[in-house]
């Protein structure tokens, strides 16, 4: 079966390069040809990005007082970042306090109220409708309470965006603004990444999309370094086009974010191939053999081969599962 020329043939299972040694005749090292079953696979481009990426931003209007991080920094979570001017909040936080003082003694003044006529009607020297008017002040004091407390509790919320804190732990990529700066709502101030995990996101046709599973385990590569990647998700993009989301450890930080990557997804069924050492093949002008081992000598024998698998290539004709062949020697 040949493969599509889009198609990259990956190694699905099979079994592995066993070592012989040749009789005395030859000192050189040898190798059995393998049978085993590959997968055609489609070399999905895509972008290898931070899982976490946050540009943040505040909900405030005023100058910047002081920008506490650069970029390059690394930050953990909960650090502060950035300080903005907080005056008229703190003018307000003052105001909201002596709010909720004043609310607190007319609610004293009027449950002292409400127990002493409580006592009076009781005694009958006390009438209905001055009990019901004391009642009635003492729900109107506990909602005035409880209004000028939460007003306090939203302040105190606005007042956190005055100093705005790392998301998570990561390292600053970009600062867009320096002390004396006026912010806005909305307005970019900094940018955090996280690239321990990087996600890779590559369009793939709706056929082999349909070959991919949450959870599956692909090949990928990110700036030719060959990695493993989780699917986390294939959602359509387009008419006939999806998207396959696939997570990449990056713990050590080696894999730079931002860069050309490419997902290895399935794209034909399975077939049962030979494998030799690229090392093994011979190439005199357009033909190509290998050397195979016959009563204990080298023999040049002239092969097809396939697509190469890593560091071995496929052979199509010439040769027969188990037979020596001579890794040493190519290209001669």
């Amino acid at each position: 079966m040949m493969l599509a020329p889009v198609a990259v043939v990956t190694v699905a299972c099979g079994g592995s390069q066993a070592s012989a040694a040749l009789p005395a005749t030859t000192t050189e090292p040898t190798v059995a040809v393998v049978d085993t079953t590959l997968t055609a696979t489609f070399a999905a481009a895509g972008t290898a990005l931070p899982v976490f990426d946050a540009t943040i931003s505040t909900k405030l209007m005023g100058s910047v007082t002081a920008v506490l991080v650069t970029e390059g920094a690394r930050v953990a979570s909960g650090d502060p970042l950035v300080r903005l001017d907080a005056a008229d909040l703190d003018a307000k936080a003052r105001q909201a306090a002596s709010n909720v003082a004043a609310a607190e003694a007319t609610q004293r003044e009027a449950q002292a109220m409400a127990i002493r006529i409580r006592a009076l009607y009781a005694d009958s020297a006390a009438p209905k409708a001055q009990l019901d008017a004391v009642e009635t002040g003492l729900a109107r004091a506990s909602a005035g309470l409880e209004a000028a407390k939460a007003g306090v509790t939203e302040l105190n919320a606005v007042r956190d965006y005055s100093v705005l804190r790392a998301p998570f732990g990561g390292v600053v990529t970009r600062r867009f603004v320096d002390p004396g700066d006026f912010a806005g709502p909305g307005a970019p101030l900094v940018t955090i990444q996280d690239a321990s995990r990087l996600r890779i996101a590559a369009a793939v046709p709706a056929a082999m999309a349909m070959k991919v599973k949450a959870g599956a385990q692909l090949d990928a590569t990110i700036e030719g370094e060959r990695v493993r990647a989780t699917v986390e998700g294939v959602v359509p993009s387009a008419a006939t086009m999806y998207t396959v989301n696939a997570i990449v450890a990056n713990g050590n930080g080696s894999l730079p974010s931002g860069s050309a990557a490419t997902v290895m997804v399935p794209s034909a069924a399975s077939e049962r191939v030979l494998l030799v050492p690229a090392t093994a093949i011979v190439r005199q002008g357009d033909l190509t053999g290998v050397r195979v081992v016959r009563d204990g000598a080298p023999e040049l024998r002239w092969v097809r081969l396939g697509n190469a698998v890593g560091d071995r290539v496929i052979v199509r004709t010439g040769l027969q599962p188990g037979e020596q062949v001579v890794v040493a020697g190519g290209e001669r």
